[in-house]
This record gives C-alpha cells, structure tokens and sequence, in this order.
C-alpha cells in the first residue's frame, strides 16, 4: 500500500505542473456527463409522467366504453347499462384554464368513487385509503399533483376561479397524480365543463369485459368497448422522440470523451520519463497500472459531479421546450418541474466512470504493453502509435460491414441507430488514415523546405490532435445532417400545412345536439359557400389506434389532400363507397399497398376496402383512415359529424367567428381559423426541435472546446519542433503563421470530410430513423446556404481555439526559445 501510496503521489504531481491539462480532462469529464446526465434526466421526468398518468385510475377497471366517434354521449347511457347489470362507472374528461394562468390547460377528470370496480386504485391508492367522504361532500375537494400545484402558483386549500367564471372546489395534493390533471367528483366537473347530463367514457371491470359482452344492439352503433391494451400507449407513442434525444446525448457524451482521451494519452506520454524511473525503482507493472486506474477514477468523479449538477441545470432549462414539444405531438403532460430519484445521481456518477475508463482505456494499455528500456523512448512510442492507426483502419472497415448488414437487412428502429453509430464510429476511425495519406500524397510535390517541413510538420501533430479532429468530425458531420433534416422536414411541413388545411374556419361541436344546431344556422349565412362535416370513429387496426374519417366527395379534397400514391379514379373509387385512403405510417405498419384489400370490424360486419391512395399525415401519432361519409354511416348507424370545414371568403372569417362564439358559446379549441391552426401548428414544430438544436449546438461547442484544448496543450511542447527553424532564421511572426496554417489545413480536411458524412447521415435520417420511428419518409433537401454555414462555424471555431495558443506563441522570448536545446532530453 505504501509503494501504491508513493506511485499515486508522483503521478498526481503531474497535474500540479500541468494545470491546462489537469483542465482539459476534468472539462471533457465534466461537459460528456453533464450532456448525458441532462437527456436522461428529461427522458426521466417525462417517463415518470407516463407511469403517472397510466396509474391514474389502474387495478380491475382496465376496459372502457365510449363513443365511436371519440365524443361525449348522453348520462342516460349509464343508467340504462346498470339496469341490465353491466358494473359500468362514469367518466368525464374536459380541459380548462384557470384565471391568470392562460398559457397552462388543465385536464379535468370526474370520476364516481362509489360505482369504480372492486380494486380499483386511484393515482397509486386503494380506494379504501381514500378520504371518499371529504371528496364527496360540498363544497367537495379538488386532488392536485404537487408539481402541478407549483407551476400554478397556487396554495393547497385555494378555490381558483376557471375562465368560464366557475369556482373550483379547494385544492388538495394526492400524491402521485399525473401532472397537469385535476381529480374532482362528476356532478363537479360537469358543472365545471359544462356539460350537464353528459359523460365521456364508462369503465368496466376486467371480469366482466373478459366475457366478451356485447353492448345492446340500441347503443351498439354508437358506442364501443376498449378491451385491455387497446388505448394507445403514451409511452410507445412518445418512444422514438426520446430515442432521438438520447441518440444525440449519446453523441455529446462520445464527442466529449474525445477530450479526456486526447488528454489522457496526452498526458501519459509527457510522463514517459516517470514511468520509466517508477519502473525502475521497483514499482511493478500491475501496480502502476493501478495507481494509473486509481487516479483516472479521481478524476472521473470530480468530474461526474459537476458534470450531475451541470445536467440538472440544462434539463431544467430545456424541460419547457421539451414538455411543449411531447404535448403538442402526442397530447402527452410532463410535470414542468424537475423530480429525479437518487438513482438518477448515482447513474450520473457511474457513467463519468465509465466514461473515463473507456477513454483512457487505449492509453494505459499502450503503456502496459511497451517494453521498461522502450517506454521512454519516442520512437517507440510513435511506433506504438502507427500499429494502432492500421488497427483503426480494420476496426473502421469491419464497422462499415456492420452498417451495411443494418442496412440491408435490419427492420427497426434499434438497427436504424446501429446503422448510425457504425457509420459515425467508423468515419472518426478513418479521419486520421485519410489526413495521414492525403498529407503523405501531397509531400513529394512540396519542393521548397520550407514548405516540405510544413506538410511534414503538419503530419507529424496529427496524433496529438487526431481526437480533437475526430470530435469535430461527428460534430459537424451531426449539425449537417440534424440541420438538413430539420429544414427540410420545415419546408415539407410548411407545403403539407398550406395543402391539407385548405378550409378557412374548422368548428367541432360540443355535442350532436350544438352540432345539429350550428349546421341549420351556417345554412343560412350567405359568406358560407361550402359546409363540409366529417365523421369520425377511433378504432384499433391490427392491434394500432386508428382514426376512421368518413368525408363527402367535394372538389376542395380533390384539389388540396396531398396524395403520396393513387390508383386511378382514385377520388371516383373513394366517393364509390369501395375504395379507401390511408396515411403513409399506417400503410407502412400493416404493410400495405395499392390494390390492396383491408378489412374493418364494424358493428354491422366486417367491412373489406380496396387501398386506392396512400397520403402523408406528418406528426398523427395514431394511423388514419379516410373513407365515403355515406359508406361509414352504413355501418355506424347514427353516427353524427364530429367536426365541420367551412369554405368562406378570408375576410368574412372574423365576423363570422365572433358571431358563432356569441351564439354556441364555442371557445378557441372548438372554433379554429386556418390562420390560427397554421401559427399553432408552426409554434409546435419549432419548440418540438428546440432542445434536438439546443444539444447539436453545444455538441459543435464541446467539439471546438476538444480543439482548443488540444492545441493549448500542444503548444506547450511545440517549443521543441519550432525552435530550431527560429534557429535557422524563421522569424517569430512567420512561424505563427505557418502554425495557424497547419491547423486551418487539418481543420479544412476535416470540413470537407464532414460535408458527405453529414449529407449521408442526413439520408439516414429521413431514409431510415425517420421511417422506422414515425412511419413517414420525408425527401432529402441539400441546402447549399447551411452547408456554407456549417464551414464558417467550423472555421470559426477553428481560429478562436487556435487563438490563444499562438498568441502565446507569438509572446515566447528568444531566452525560453533557446532553452529548449538546453532542456531537451
């Protein structure tokens, strides 16, 4: 222990004389765990939202019964199924907004504590656990999740007033209640709702559901029963948003161990001569590599814990855009404030170490593996370099048969990414092979000195400063293609919105009854030139959550619904009753194509439609289908339009609105303007990519810091190759110059490398990444205006990292010049 003791001191002491680098490995430790750290603790809180939400109402009540085309239905119904004996508990579930806090939406759910299932458990607890007669008595109670009640400002025991004027009954926490969800009795919410007499879904014991029941045949054609399983599923909906997330920390976190990698070999070479006098005083090989190990997990922790505590802060930071982005895609709630378990902390810290461990890896195995009188020796050691730059190349090669067998023969969302990581991995293994040959194919044509020692100069630095570039690489290669994708999925959106919203006013009723109402009233309005209502019913398809719309044959579909592929007669088919039109995700998880048949359960039978088109429905987490309105009523009996398209003059839209508003009491989420819906629409697409821009920025950003510090700590043993040409007569400036030189011409190399590599990974997003996690393929835009963007960042971040350690260049005295053949060992 005492030898171990002595070794550890004489290592550390390194970091003493060598603070920058002491700097450079804490930083790359500190900015890899805070990128990780900070996407997982927003993948945490978001999945812990999920659970939340699905433990709401949890235990025997896991079937439920609602109306087909996905509205609210008479209380009648519940009273008529109890009679005939069905356990049946009523629902309602609205949204509202409470005075002062416009730019929060609650979800409000009612619930019957005294009819719920036997074993149901309510946000985690048994009903027997429950203060029911407090809940249920006036002015009643009002459960709250904690977090929800600090977003909202509020104190527990506070009865807010909603927009509407109505008071709600006071607040209590209940622990475990999903966020942004307020729990109230259902004779309150339907005061609080406005609608009396009304319920929006039943609950049914599994028991019971698992007879299979069928529902009487008066109710039958409007209502159906969810079996178990068959509600989508938050957290499959939302998987493929936090794939991406943690793809890209993934990045952050490889790109940041390039930091500690180049610092550790770094490091590990400048202290050659002290391993070489610790080896031969006796210290053995197993128990330097120890103190070696010892001292990297220092480090690792240090660094982990600022890196923690770094991650906390960023997620807490990109949690709004992040929240915003789930609920605006998958109408998923995530709590605005940050509660992550220890094991979080602990994950954190473990991560750091592994990290390091992996980075430092290569550099203390190259030690253990050179010879004691070799091991100081630096040809030796270059020597050692070279046998693993032709082993990169073979790790790089087999990589790229790996992607290529991902490619070709992988089929989900997990082998997209496998393709992604092999051809990243693969091309920051290559980079130093390529810049290696292109300078050694370039020396022969270098006929001045000067100029022969620059190419060869420049060669020489590049395993010191092969990491760095590396980094720089998978950066630029990542904002390349993210950004590509990103803009081109914008212009696709942009295109898809000004097509499929071509009406100028959408309504959707609060009831049949309102429905029928409006649509004697807009027949009398003379601005209203066409009135076109659709009919809607949610059903499962193969196992997925689908969206029938039935539609009447009108020239504005034909004109304006953006088909991806047609049939012939197409539209003529459709208006036939025969034909059916779907979006491309569902078309691509049953594996359909034209002239295809498919097959619907419907309370009158099975319903077989040939595939007539197949169109695009970007951000529907859900498939869609698109049918005959006259066909669907055949098989829904009285099912009535769930919504209405109103074709008018754009000026006309205003008065209109206000007039419909004053007459139904219709608020903003039932009466909608195309104007409205589009800025809706366009807030959501750029909050949905906040925080995927947010971490490919600060992946280029740890990549300039690689750079700089790579080049700082270079700069400190450049003294020795520089000296002798100031020696010859090489003035202090020029040598700046042709040091500034060398590095714009790695970083140069390196950019035009980057340029295909992020071209092809965008291709892999759209091509792949985007096809298995979404469904939809978006075609590939190459912006020429970005692609200069990119390299002028690049280039940018290049001369600051360059900046400082030429500076300090340009400063050294021609005392400390000379001392360096007196130094040299």
């Amino acid at each position: 222990m005492a030898v171990l003791y002595w070794t550890l001191s004489a290592l550390c002491s390194h970091w003493r004389r060598h603070p920058v680098q002491f700097f450079s490995l804490l930083t790359g430790l500190w900015l890899a765990t805070s990128l990780w750290t900070g996407v997982q603790a927003l993948n945490s809180q978001a999945r812990d939202s999920y659970a939340r939400a699905s433990q709401l109402i949890a235990g025997d009540a896991h079937s439920r019964i609602g109306a087909r085309s996905g509205g609210r239905f008479s209380q009648q119904v519940f009273v008529d199924l109890r009679l005939a004996g069905w356990p049946v508990s009523p629902l309602l579930q609205g949204s509202l907004r409470l005075r002062g806090q416009a730019e929060q939406r609650l979800q409000v759910l009612g619930i019957e504590p005294l009819t719920l299932p036997r074993g149901t458990r309510l946000a985690g607890q048994a009903l027997a656990d429950l203060d029911l007669v407090a809940f249920l008595d006036q002015p009643g109670r009002t459960w709250i999740a904690a977090d929800t009640l600090k977003a909202l400002d509020l104190a527990e025991g506070e009865q807010p007033l909603t927009v509407g004027g109505q008071a709600l009954p006071p607040l209590y926490l209940h622990p475990q209640l999903a966020p942004g969800v307020l729990l109230v009795d259902i004779g309150v919410a339907q005061r609080l709702l406005d609608a009396p007499l009304q319920l929006s879904g039943l609950l049914l014991s599994r028991d019971f559901a698992a007879g299979m029941p069928r529902l009487p045949s008066a109710l039958d054609g409007q209502l159906r029963i969810s079996r178990a399983g068959d509600e989508a599923d938050l957290a499959r909906l939302t998987e493929s948003f936090h794939l991406n997330l943690t793809a890209l920390g993934l990045l952050a976190f490889v790109v940041g161990l390039f930091i500690v990698n180049a610092a550790i070999g770094l490091a590990l070479e400048q202290r050659r001569p002290l391993l070489r006098t610790l080896r031969a005083c006796g210290v053995s090989a197993r128990c330097l590599l120890a103190a070696l190990a010892l001292e990297l997990c220092g480090l690792a922790l240090l660094g982990g814990v600022l890196g923690v505590i770094s991650g906390y802060g960023l997620a807490s930071l990109l949690l709004p855009d992040v929240a915003a982005s789930l609920r605006g895609l998958y109408g998923a709630e995530v709590a605005g404030q940050l509660n992550l378990s220890p094991q979080w902390w602990l994950s954190g810290l473990a991560i750091s170490l592994l990290g390091a461990l992996l980075a430092g890896a290569g550099s203390l195995l190259r030690a253990a593996h050179l010879p004691l009188l070799a091991l100081a020796q630096p040809e030796a050691w270059h020597q050692a370099q070279a046998l693993w730059l032709r082993r990169q190349a073979w790790l790089a090669g087999a990589l790229l048969v790996l992607a290529l067998l991902a490619l070709v023969f992988g089929a989900s969302l997990a082998m997209g990414f496998v393709l992604l990581a092999c051809l990243l991995l693969a091309a920051a293994l290559l980079l130093p092979v390529c810049v290696s040959g292109l300078l050694a194919w370039w020396l022969p044509y270098c006929r001045a000195p000067l100029a022969q020692w620059f190419v060869a100069d420049s060669r020489q630095q590049l395993p010191r400063l092969a990491l760095a570039l590396m980094a720089l690489l998978l950066a630029l290669a990542a904002n390349i293609g993210v950004g590509s994708m990103t803009e081109g999925f914008r212009q696709t959106f942009i295109g898809w919105l000004d097509q499929r919203l071509a009406a100028e006013l959408y309504l959707r009723p609060e009831s049949p009854q309102q429905g029928r109402a409006i649509e004697a009233w807009l027949a009398e309005r003379a601005e209203v030139s066409a009135l076109l209502p659709s009919w809607r019913v949610e059903l499962p398809v193969q196992g997925w959550p689908v969206e029938l719309t039935g539609i009447l044959d009108h020239p504005t579909y034909r004109q304006h619904w953006p088909l991806l592929e047609a049939a012939p007669g197409a539209w003529e088919r459709l208006a036939g009753g025969a034909g059916l039109m779907l979006s491309e995700q569902l078309a691509r998880r049953l594996q359909l194509g034209l002239g295809e048949e498919l097959s619907l359960v419907t309370p009158q039978g099975d319903w077989r439609l040939t595939v007539v088109a197949i169109y695009a429905d970007y951000g529907n987490p859900k498939g869609h289908l698109l049918v005959n309105a006259a066909a669907l009523q055949r098989y829904w009996p009285g099912l009535r339009p769930g919504s209405y398209s109103l074709r008018l003059p754009p000026a006309a839209v205003p008065a209109l609105k206000q007039a419909l508003q004053a007459r139904f009491a219709l608020d903003e989420r039932k009466l909608v303007d195309q104007s409205e819906l589009k800025a809706w629409s366009g807030r959501v697409f750029d909050r949905t990519f906040v925080a995927t821009s947010a971490l490919n920025s600060l992946t280029l950003g740890v990549a300039g810091v690689a750079l700089f510090i790579s080049l700082l700590t270079l700069s400190q043993s450049r003294l020795g190759q520089l000296a002798p040409l100031w020696a010859l007569g090489v003035g202090r400036r020029q040598l700046v110059l042709l040091s500034l030189g060398q590095t714009l011409l790695l970083a140069l190399i390196t950019l035009l490398l980057a340029i295909p590599l992020g071209l092809l990974l965008a291709w892999c997003l759209v091509a792949v990444i985007n096809v298995q996690a979404f469904g939809w393929r978006l075609p590939l835009h190459v912006f020429p205006w970005q692609l200069l963007q990119s390299a002028a960042l690049a280039l940018l971040a290049t001369l600051l990292a360059a900046a400082w350690p030429l500076w300090t260049l340009y400063r050294v005295s021609p005392a400390e010049l000379l001392r360096t053949f007196a130094n040299e060992n």
